[in-house]
């Protein structure tokens, strides 16, 4: 089969090669996929350049979820069966960046019916980390004011429109008018251009001086020193990731003087602690789904061909909502 590998950390564009190698097989537990998309996520770029909390053996394929279409169980597995289309993350070192991937059985879930390939893809990693931050850890209510960091983003956009179907009022900040448009399109109630407005002032002039109960912040750096002059009281910070490259250092004697808490979220770990809770969600996301609620915004259908110029461009921070490799 082929399959896309990083043979030496780098840059995603030279350091990915597509490359002919052995069909995958499934072991004990696990099922064979075909995949039938896959979708780009940030940590894929930082796999590339050794920088992710995760560094796979070398040569291994980045790619860190999917949506396939069931092959062969391996044993001790007793479903889904075979032609079944189901999401997935990827099994790490061999990732979702190629025709074949072998995944554990326990992490397949059924494909919600009003997607397709590349929005179900899109759906899994992206809307479980929203939910989860906006509920699980922020519990965000009706009413209450969303402040959305990189709003036209893969993360961030989820986060739009899960915080617009909780009831609550949604303040995206983004970066350029045509990202601008895309918050708009998705929903944002107040859209912010980072570039030419300042998001704290915003942020005060719409909630009347009170400020933003729950700030969602995949970004660091900048955006979160800012965040904390416009947090309401008794408010919280869920700290997804860093995209801007700088991890803030938190000065907790303010958190403690305006009474709002910092949240981490490692998504990642509920598979471990609480995949009971995993499936739950799924099952919410799956609703939502129908309903036409939530739909992941695919600006990019990619040919396989183009995957590494692909992650780049995630890289590199220009492209809005998900772009989904098609094999």
């Amino acid at each position: 089969m082929k399959a896309w590998r990083v043979h030496k950390n780098g840059e995603p564009r030279e350091a990915m090669r597509l490359d002919e190698i052995p069909d995958p097989q499934p072991g004990p537990g696990e099922v064979l996929l075909r995949v039938r998309a896959a979708n780009v996520n940030f940590p894929d770029a930082l796999l590339c350049r050794g920088h992710y909390q995760i560094r796979p053996p070398l040569p291994f394929t980045p790619g860190v979820e999917l949506c396939g279409e069931v092959l062969a169980l391996g044993e001790g597995v007793t479903g889904p069966e075979p032609g079944t289309r189901v999401i997935t993350p990827a099994a790490l070192p061999h990732g979702a960046f190629a025709e074949l991937a072998v995944v554990p059985a326990a992490g397949v879930l059924p494909a919600p019916g009003a997607l397709d390939d590349a929005e179900a893809a899109a759906l899994h990693i992206g809307y479980q980390t929203g939910w989860f931050g906006l509920h699980r850890r922020a519990a965000l209510q009706p009413g209450e004011t969303l402040l959305v960091h990189a709003a036209a983003g893969g993360v961030g956009s989820a986060a739009v429109q899960l915080g617009k179907a909780s009831g609550a009022t949604v303040i995206g900040v983004v970066g350029g008018p045509a990202k601008a448009k895309v918050a708009h399109d998705l929903g944002a109630d107040i859209v912010v251009d980072r570039h030419s407005e300042d998001f704290v002032a915003v942020v005060k002039e719409a909630t009347g001086g009170r400020g933003a109960d729950v700030v969602y912040d995949p970004v660091g750096g900048d955006a979160y020193a800012k965040s904390v002059k416009c947090i309401a009281f008794e408010g919280r910070i869920v700290v997804i990731g860093f995209t801007s490259g700088t991890i803030p250092a938190p000065a907790l004697n303010h958190a403690l003087v305006k009474n709002y808490s910092i949240l981490g979220l490692h998504w990642g770990l509920y598979n471990t602690y609480d995949p009971a809770a995993i499936r739950r969600c799924h099952d919410e996301l799956t609703r939502l789904a129908a309903e036409g609620t939530v739909k992941p915004l695919v600006s990019e259908r990619v040919a396989f061909e183009g995957a590494a110029d692909a992650v780049q461009r995630v890289a590199d921070g220009v492209t809005t909502g998900r772009v989904v490799i098609l094999p």
